[in-house]
């Protein structure tokens, strides 16, 4: 059974849907609870005993460098790409830190660390059950929980998609190939990395939908729901 030996964390967008405050400050870098997202997930990595961490930056990336000297094992990754193309752009110049990888966002809630666990049997993301109308992307899977297609533009049925997804060794290779395909040779630069693997190359891996719950993790996409979330969580990190 293979072992999770590292994560990539993205942290290079604008987080345009929380400006204006995040003019100033990343939205990784917004505290929740008084201590910033990305801290928070690093906490939950290293909670999984996940310490060899990568983290690509490239909005207001200066304000990221105090990381490494506070989280030993984490390293940054600049992206010059990023105020041009899509997130392609930030796992496209990390692709060499594919291994036994998680991969998730810095800029999310991981409610339940559990959910990091280092053992994994086949590639996959998380996704949680929906029974009502959602326009997130939406997997559907077998009786094994082999994704057999995803939804785009959302779904009333099915399994949310999650940022956060597990790669073994062999998958990352074919990711990284697929990645300097699109990337370099198509000159793809508009998609996220995601499409890549859900529908550019879908054929070419076998993703599993790994369940968790609802409330596992936390995506926050605006300023009136961090202040919801902050109220909520009030002593969640005493």
């Amino acid at each position: 059974m293979p072992k999770i030996d590292n994560a990539i964390i993205m942290a290079a967008g604008f987080g345009t849907r929380m400006r204006p405050l995040t003019y100033k400050t990343p939205k990784p870098l917004v505290k929740v609870g008084g201590k910033p997202m990305i801290e928070l997930v690093i906490d939950a990595l290293h909670e999984n005993e996940i310490n060899d961490i990568s983290v690509v930056v490239g909005y207001l990336a200066a304000q990221f460098d105090y990381l490494p000297q506070k989280f030993p094992g984490v390293q940054l990754i600049n992206n010059p790409y990023y105020d041009h193309y899509n997130n392609i752009s930030s796992l496209y110049v990390a692709r060499d830190q594919l291994h036994n990888t998680v991969i998730l966002d810095g800029d999310q809630l991981i409610m339940n660390p559990t959910i990091l666990g280092r053992d994994f049997t086949h590639s996959g993301y998380v996704g949680s059950q929906i029974n009502s109308w959602s326009d997130e992307w939406i997997m559907h899977v077998d009786e094994h929980n082999v994704v057999t297609s995803c939804d785009r533009n959302g779904n009333d049925h099915g399994w949310r998609l999650y940022s956060l997804s597990k790669w073994t060794v062999a998958d990352s290779s074919k990711l990284k190939q697929y990645l300097v395909q699109e990337f370099e040779d198509r000159q793809n630069r508009d998609i996220y990395w995601d499409d890549v693997v859900m529908f550019e190359h879908f054929a070419d891996f076998t993703l599993t939908m790994i369940p968790i719950n609802p409330g596992d993790i936390i995506e926050v996409d605006s300023i009136e729901q961090l202040a919801t979330i902050n109220q909520r969580l009030k002593g969640w990190l005493d």
